[in-house]
């Protein structure tokens, strides 16, 4: 997987914090737990599996919640991530209204949502329509990684929701 591409999509502050939400901790896992262990930030990770497994040493630092089932909410302090990366969940949570809901709410002001899905299983506009519905604003799809459709939008300051 060639991630070098990817990160360019991050610019990770001193203290920062990611959350990447998942059923597969991946290599895109470890390259973000990377990234903000550069720049003395925290790399969150919610993993929706059935049973709980061993992480690999590149994760060793991040902070990590196993989620038992589809239908069950991650958690996450309101404001308290920069970014919000779904990978792989959007299409098989049961309800991914919630998770964009809760996305919204741990999201700093001007933070952003990326979504990604394993190629041509993401509806790209459908995607940017809902992500516009809960108030995310210049969404984007962005072509780089082979593998995964990847979708990008903004929780911006003074808009929608207002949190």
């Amino acid at each position: 997987m060639e991630l070098k591409q990817f990160l360019e999509l991050f610019n990770p502050l001193p203290g920062n914090h990611y959350i990447q939400v998942t059923t597969k901790p991946d290599a895109t896992s470890a390259a973000l737990a990377s990234l903000l262990e550069e720049v003395n930030g925290e790399f969150r990770l919610a993993v929706y599996a059935e049973e709980e497994f061993p992480l690999s040493s590149e994760l060793k630092n991040a902070k990590v919640q196993f989620v038992k089932n589809f239908k069950t909410p991650f958690r996450a302090l309101p404001r308290d991530n920069d970014i919000v990366i779904l990978k792989d969940i959007l299409n098989t949570h049961a309800n991914p209204e919630l998770l964009l809901r809760i996305a919204y709410t741990t999201l700093a002001n001007t933070a952003d949502i990326i979504i990604m899905e394993k190629k041509n299983t993401l509806d790209i506009e459908k995607t940017k329509e809902l992500l516009d519905k809960f108030e995310f604003r210049a969404p984007n799809a962005i072509d780089v990684l082979e593998e995964y459709d990847l979708v990008m939008a903004k929780k911006m300051h003074m808009w929608g929701n207002g949190l």
